[in-house]
């Protein structure tokens, strides 16, 4: 038995202790039912969360080892070369096991769910199971994994292993957003930040198992590795620290029950070690820039502690909660994991809170992400226009107060705050984030190339910008079209009502209003580098042929004698605002009226960029002038004299 596997099956068997431990001290652990009451008996009871247990480390080890090969190990080629490979055919292989013990932990959780034994199983119980979105979910994690494992054995390519990648940490996706964490009150916020908490968890343990590994061998690159993986270290930290927070509030009641209940102990438990391993990093980090050595000690170390973590996370989400699954019996309550809010006031729209976890971690992670980077910039002594800055957390905080401020509470029950709301995130915050150059940013302080040929993450983004997919997408036909065709075919069909009535719906049409928007305004403001270069008047013109159409959707709401999602709206029996179409025509009045703040705002930005444009032609001419001695002048000034004297000689 090597090094590396006899470390691997240590460090499970300590997770499988701490699991059973805590399983038994939290009260997660399988009882015998009583007689008469229905059991799937002891084997299907701790198979659970064994198995999940073994789902959750074959995640970490495929994300950590593609991220290694992808990011972390330095190559000279397009292709992974060297360890690189090897890391690869790891992740390969644990995918594997990640996709099988899926697929036997669906039917553990089959049956599991109607309390029968493994060979009790019938197709109408896994039928119904795959039917239900816990059971899809898995399904779909099965499925994802399988795909990666098949990705991952038919290319090495840098840029296709970077999209394996993101396959692989979406197919965490499915599990974060369904079961009992989303159907518990403010599910928003659990289930994102649930995501949120695996991504942080998977890149940050599985990174440091895949660089151990590295380590092992001796590589020659694992200094390199090691100095970008400190900054992905901190992220996954925060962010992993940030989510855990939030969703231990969701499911602890009060302040009383982090000590009075098991969940609770367990939690603190959880937060000791965290703070813990953030200490070891700080050493690992301190150790290494003092003496450049130190690190495979410290880091199986710290893997023993992760794994033991990791345990007691799994237990940790097979403990009874002191909130319990609030029981959601109104659409409003799915959509908000709480009651009807009260009627809107100014102040209320104003200074309202809603838990949208999607609009949270879109401006949380926006803001910070965009700061380090004017950190960066100002930290090696470049400049960076402090109106860009200011522009960008403007955009920030209009998308704040549409999701989850005063505003996005009312969005889920009034259509005139959800077309306030949607042409916020799609016709103005959007044209404050382009201002921003958020691409330009990224590419002046994102990881360039440490040794010629490097596939680096800038070299990504900027091939990624000028690929054939990005060409596409920023013809100046496309952005338009999607623009205003997704007006009218989303409110124009049953896709409205049917995205309104769903939790996810409502999310994923925020999401397409704030993409669909920055795509626009991306081609049309034309800040940051782009594959086609757009002369300022096309793109006015490109804005002046939008808007009308605009217009028109905004006429045919208010006009409109058919209220959009009826069914919906009527089913929230809410006390205020009961005359749904005059709250229609007040939306459509929004519509028509924040169509005119773009054109202003954009008109006033493209005059700018042309005024600057010509401003520079004219710096650029001044400066060929000099340097040629005024030749095009004295050319000019000779061609007029020529024609003088032509012109004198044809007089009579």
């Amino acid at each position: 038995m090597t090094r590396t596997t006899r470390d691997v099956v240590l460090a499970f068997l300590l997770a499988v202790a701490v699991l059973t431990f805590f399983l038994a001290v939290g009260g997660g652990a399988p009882k015998t039912a009583p007689a008469g009451i229905p059991d799937p008996g002891p084997f299907v009871g701790w198979a659970v969360p064994f198995t999940k247990l073994l789902t959750d480390v074959s995640a970490v080890l495929v994300i950590g080892f593609l991220a290694a090969a992808v990011f972390l190990l330095p190559s000279t080629q397009s292709e992974v070369e060297g360890l690189s490979v090897q890391a690869v055919r790891v992740a390969a292989r644990w995918a594997i096991v990640w996709s099988a013990a899926s697929v036997f932990y669906f039917f553990v959780k089959v049956a599991d769910t109607f309390a029968k034994p493994l060979s009790g199983l019938s197709w109408a119980f896994i039928d119904g199971y795959a039917g239900a979105s816990e059971g899809r979910a898995i399904l779909l994690q099965a499925l994802a994994a399988g795909l990666v494992a098949i990705a991952a054995r038919w290319t090495l390519g840098t840029a296709p292993l970077a999209g394996i990648l993101g396959l692989a940490l979406a197919a965490m996706a499915p599990i974060a957003l369904t079961g009992h964490t989303a159907s518990s009150g403010s599910h928003d916020l659990a289930t994102t930040s649930l995501l949120l908490h695996l991504v942080g968890v998977t890149m940050w343990v599985g990174g440091l198992a895949a660089l151990a590994w590295v380590g092992l061998r001796g590589s020659k690159r694992l200094e390199a590795a090691i100095t970008r993986f400190s900054t992905l270290a901190l992220w996954s930290f925060v962010i992993i620290g940030a989510s855990g927070a939030i969703n231990a509030s969701v499911r602890l009641g009060s302040i009383g029950e982090v000590f009075g209940s098991a969940y609770g102990r367990l939690v603190l438990l959880k937060v000791a070690a965290l703070v813990v391993l953030g200490v070891f990093g700080q050493l690992q980090r301190r150790r290494i820039v003092a003496q450049s050595a130190g690190f495979l000690r410290l880091a199986l170390t710290e893997l023993f502690i992760m794994s033991a973590t990791v345990g007691l996370a799994v237990a940790l989400s097979r403990t009874p909660t002191p909130v319990g699954n609030n029981v959601l019996n109104t659409p409003v309550e799915e959509l908000l994991g709480g009651p009807m809010p009260a009627a809107p006031t100014v102040l209320r729209l104003l200074w309202g809170w809603s838990g949208n976890g999607v609009g949270l971690a879109i401006v949380c992670l926006g803001t910070a992400l965009y700061l380090r980077g004017v950190w960066a910039m100002r930290r090696r002594g470049d400049a960076w226009p402090v109106g860009r800055t200011i522009s960008w957390l403007l955009g920030m905080v209009i998308i704040a107060w549409a999701t989850f401020g005063g505003l996005g509470v009312y969005s889920h029950v009034l259509f005139s705050a959800h077309m306030a709301s949607h042409m916020l995130l799609s016709m103005v915050a959007p044209i404050f984030l382009v201002l921003g150059a958020p691409m330009t940013l990224a590419l002046r302080t994102l990881p360039g190339p440490r040794q010629p040929g490097e596939v680096s993450p800038r070299t990504m983004l900027l091939g990624f910008l000028h690929s054939r997919f990005s060409r596409f997408f920023t013809h100046p036909l496309v952005g338009p079209v999607l623009f205003v065709g997704s007006l009218y075919g989303l409110y124009f069909s049953g896709a409205f009502e049917s995205l309104m009535g769903n939790h996810w719906g409502h999310a994923i049409m925020e999401l397409h209003f704030l993409t669909v928007g920055t795509l626009f305004y991306y081609v049309l403001i034309g800040v940051d580098p782009a594959p086609r270069a757009i002369a300022p008047l096309v793109r006015f013109g490109m804005l002046l042929v939008t808007v009308p159409f605009h217009a028109f959707f905004a006429v045919v709401v208010m006009s409109s004698n058919t209220v959009f999602a009826g069914d919906y709206w009527r089913s929230l029996h809410r006390p205020y605002r009961t005359d749904l179409l005059a709250d229609q025509y007040l939306g459509g009045g929004m519509a028509w009226a924040m169509g005119e703040i773009p054109l202003i705002l954009v008109m006033g930005a493209i005059l700018v960029q042309w005024y600057r444009s010509d401003a520079r032609e004219a710096k650029r001419f001044d400066r060929s002038e000099s340097r040629t001695g005024d030749e095009q002048l004295e050319a000019y000034n000779a061609r007029l004299r020529d024609l003088a004297e032509h012109g004198k000689r044809r007089d009579p």
